[in-house]
């Protein structure tokens, strides 16, 4: 038997697993109040939101994947705001800018997790908004026990806030200790006034109010304003942003088809390519060329699948963006997998080989190669002193059926100044556009980022598996290794999550300065003989603390047995999954 840190948890009534236990609670005291998975993943998402406000906020996004008990077809809903109106590459060449700064206003896109749960609810929940946001402004207003890894950030940003950002400092400092009661007031008050302004003759009519009362109302108006304050950003200057009210009263969220492919007797399903999901597809597809898996955790499977990563995500790079012209039919076929798959040797490969498109001119010219260190994800410092947020995940399924997969992100507390009658910040996920012409991931007005937010569902027979990880550019390298753990080698959802975890920096990151790594990370539970193995190949190899990598959860419906499983990540000590 595989050693796990805790069970699979298995039930019939509701499943909620994420990456902080007030959020899976939350989520699941909605399911027996009565709500469903829509109801729940929302109430979880904006928990998330008070409670890891250094990994996600109201002003972040969130790509959402679901099914409904009626419907088993997966479907998306995009929470990724698009770029303002007033963002184009003549404004940010102006500026001397190489690269969008990944701090201040001038990266914010108009923020779309408000507006995404808002759409979820109003189509697909039950419960009035009141209830659903009773436990974020619980948490805000009477507080949270704060994690070590908020206090540890506020600690790193502790100067900018002081020295730059004033509205931050007062939010924020004097820093808490960790387990110590941190509350929101601003936030809390946020809440309260868009579930009271939530007013019509239906449900879904009061939940029209509350998005107008966010993206057209007080909020826009609070943001539009803020907006045009001069902000201290990573590149050492000073720069009001681009958003305005108007950009925000123009968009709305939207459901999308989701890209798919049968793959180990799933369907796996995910988000276009204005995300990096397809990547994960990808991987699978070349690893499904190249036969047969070798046995869990041995270094010919860690080989192969950083070797597979490096050339999918070479072609992600090159290919993808929130462009008509990505050519994912040609990516995720099985004749281009197999000339890929055949570039896979017994040694190290040259990394940043595309097989189709081409690379943005910073990567093959101008990026520099940093050794990243044996990072997690994306909270990495910048060389001003600012650190990055990383990211959210929740998965829901309850006992009709309904199953969410949901990735929240951005907004983070250190990404930018807090708006201070809000409560929160706004994103920075602008950060990914290349400020280069004629790429499908090149800044435009209204378009939206090639974001790394990456939820997954996979169908099978009855079955509907939801998960994901934070993680930014790892999170289709974890989610690869769980997958191909869990359908693969047929280790249950806790096994496939705790098994030892790996991933290559081999490729530009999507944050700046977008540096190039060339490490593979792995944890040390592999032990020396697969560890030395990987560096007789060839391989970079940083040994990584041995439960450190991947912030997986997932759970299952069973649809003809009425099954319903669950598990999260111990790492960190934070996710956890609740379910009976």
């Amino acid at each position: 038997m595989t050693f796990t840190t805790r069970p699979e948890l298995a039930g019939t009534f509701g499943m909620v697993a994420s990456t902080h236990w007030l959020a899976s609670s939350a989520g699941m005291a909605v399911l027996e109040y009565g709500g469903n998975a829509f109801d729940a993943a929302a109430a979880a998402g904006f928990t998330l939101h008070v409670v890891e406000p250094h990994m996600n906020g109201p002003g972040g996004e969130v790509p959402i994947l679901f099914t409904t008990a009626a419907d088993r077809t997966p479907v998306v809903l995009c929470g990724q705001g698009p770029a303002p109106a007033g963002a184009t590459l003549e404004r940010f060449r102006g500026e001397g800018l190489e690269l969008v700064p990944g701090t201040g206003l001038l990266a914010a896109t108009v923020p779309g997790a408000v507006g995404a749960w808002l759409t979820l609810l109003r189509d697909h929940g039950t419960m009035p908004l009141a209830d659903v946001l009773e436990y974020a402004i619980g948490y805000a207003e009477r507080g949270h026990p704060v994690s070590d890894a908020v206090v540890t950030t506020i600690a790193t940003v502790e100067e900018l806030f002081r020295t730059h950002w004033p509205t931050s400092a007062r939010r924020w400092l004097p820093a808490a200790r960790a387990g110590e009661l941190v509350r929101n007031p601003a936030l809390a008050e946020t809440y309260r006034r868009l579930a009271a302004e939530a007013v019509g003759p239906s449900r879904e009519a009061r939940l029209d109010a509350a998005m107008r009362a966010w993206y057209e109302g007080f909020v826009a108006e609070e943001l539009d304003a803020h907006c045009r304050t001069e902000t201290f950003d990573d590149s050492g200057q000073r720069r009001a942003g681009l958003l305005t009210g108007d950009d925000l009263a123009a968009w709305r969220p939207g459901y999308e088809e989701p890209v798919s492919l049968d793959v180990f007797g799933w369907r796996v399903c995910k988000a276009g390519a204005w995300s990096q999901g397809p990547v994960l597809l990808q991987q699978l597809a070349t690893l499904h060329a190249l036969g047969e898996l070798p046995p869990p955790g041995s270094a010919e499977l860690i080989h192969r699948v950083v070797e597979v990563t490096k050339l999918c995500f070479a072609d992600r790079d090159a290919n993808y963006g929130d462009d008509p012209s990505v050519p994912l039919d040609l990516l995720l076929s099985p004749a281009y997998a197999a000339e890929r798959a055949a570039l896979v040797t017994g040694e190290a490969g040259t990394p940043l080989r595309p097989g189709a498109g081409r690379l943005p001119a910073f990567v093959t010219e101008g990026a520099d190669v940093t050794r990243a260190g044996p990072g997690i994800g994306e909270p990495t410092l910048s060389p001003l002193g600012t650190t990055r947020g990383d990211t959210c995940h929740l998965d829901v399924a309850d006992r009709w059926g309904n199953v969410v997969s949901a990735t929240p992100s951005g907004g983070w507390l250190q990404s930018s100044p807090t708006v201070e009658r809000l409560g929160f910040c706004l994103g920075t996920r602008a950060q990914m556009f290349w400020l280069e012409e004629g790429l499908p991931n090149s800044l435009a007005p209204g378009k939206r980022p090639r974001t790394t937010l990456s939820p997954s569902l996979a169908v099978r027979d009855e079955e509907i598996l939801s998960f994901g990880t934070p993680g930014g550019d790892q999170q289709d390298q974890w989610q690869l290794g769980f997958f191909l753990n869990h359908a693969g080698h047929g280790m249950n959802l806790q096994e496939a999550i705790d098994a030892p975890v790996w991933h290559t920096t081999a490729f530009p990151s999507s944050f700046y300065p977008r540096t190039t790594g060339t490490e593979v990370l792995v944890e040390s539970r592999v032990g020396t003989e697969a560890l030395d193995d990987l560096r007789r190949r060839g391989h970079d190899v940083t040994v990584a603390d041995p439960w450190s990598l991947g912030r997986m959860s997932s759970v299952a419906h069973d649809r003809a047995t009425g099954l319903l499983r669950g598990a999260a990540n111990p790492r960190a000590m934070q996710g956890y999954a609740v379910g009976r």
